[in-house]
């Protein structure tokens, strides 16, 4: 990633707290090769038709997140036809699961003072009677990468900071909730997933017939994953390492901040 000057590094990269500078989680992992993501760019259209395609995901993302947020602090959420099957979704996952953040928080800032990182939790809850960290994605799938952002949000909780609107009660459990929307063909079941104006269809594998099937598609239906992580201490580690990576490619930055 290019910079323009400091400020512009500072204000992309990380988050000024009691007047330090932390590096953000998600910039930190950004270090570790994503060969699907590479895989994308190097079959899209153009340089400038990925981004496009990237940026409006990432808005389609975040709109499905802002309505989580409003629905767990018992608010209505945004009325968007857009994203009203994932938001269908989310609810019937909240149906079948009991999610109490009585005692946890939603879109937190922390940090960690030892190993000098910060981020934003989505949901520290109890899910199913077990306290831990829920991250919500918006993706095709759950990938090996969340382990270490929910790592790093585990190991930063597990510090002796003073988190004045938490309990002193041990964060033990991960999950990703995977949220997403599609149409699933009504004669062969394959699905077709639209998302960034991208439509990415995938023929069913049980249905030999499937590849040459003139699709009908249904209506747009949510659906959703969790998925417990376990391995903590291993994922941390693997973090850790990827911070220093990141420290590394990024040192002229980091000198001139004094870090």
């Amino acid at each position: 990633m290019l910079y323009r000057d400091l400020a512009d590094f500072m204000n992309g990269c990380g988050y000024i707290i009691g007047g330090q500078w932390y590096p953000r989680v998600t910039s930190i992992i950004s270090i570790k090769a994503k060969p699907a993501l590479l895989k994308f760019y190097a079959d899209a259209e153009s340089y400038s038709h990925a981004l496009s395609t990237t940026k409006q995901s990432a808005s389609e993302g975040t709109k499905i997140h802002n309505a989580v947020e409003a629905i767990l602090k018992n608010e209505t959420p945004e009325q968007n036809p857009e994203i009203l099957p994932a938001v269908n979704a989310f609810n019937d996952f909240l149906n079948m699961h009991s999610v109490n953040t009585k005692e946890g928080a939603i879109e937190k800032r922390i940090w960690s003072n030892t190993h000098h990182f910060a981020g934003t939790i989505d949901i520290l809850a109890e899910v199913d009677g077990l306290f831990g960290v829920l991250d919500v994605k918006t993706s095709s799938g759950i990938w090996r990468d969340y382990n270490l952002q929910t790592s790093a949000y585990m190991g930063a909780l597990q510090e002796d900071e003073t988190w004045e609107d938490l309990p002193k009660k041990p964060v033990d459990h991960r999950w990703i909730l995977r949220i997403d929307q599609k149409q699933i063909c009504t004669l062969c079941g394959a699905t077709k997933r639209t998302k960034g104006g991208r439509e990415t269809i995938k023929t069913n594998r049980n249905n030999s017939a499937s590849e040459k099937c003139q699709h009908e598609w249904s209506e747009v239906r949510g659906e959703w994953e969790l998925k417990a992580l376990d391995g903590f201490e291993k994922d941390y580690d693997a973090f850790l390492g990827a911070k220093k990576l990141w420290e590394w490619e990024n040192e002229q930055w980091l000198r001139q901040i004094g870090y």
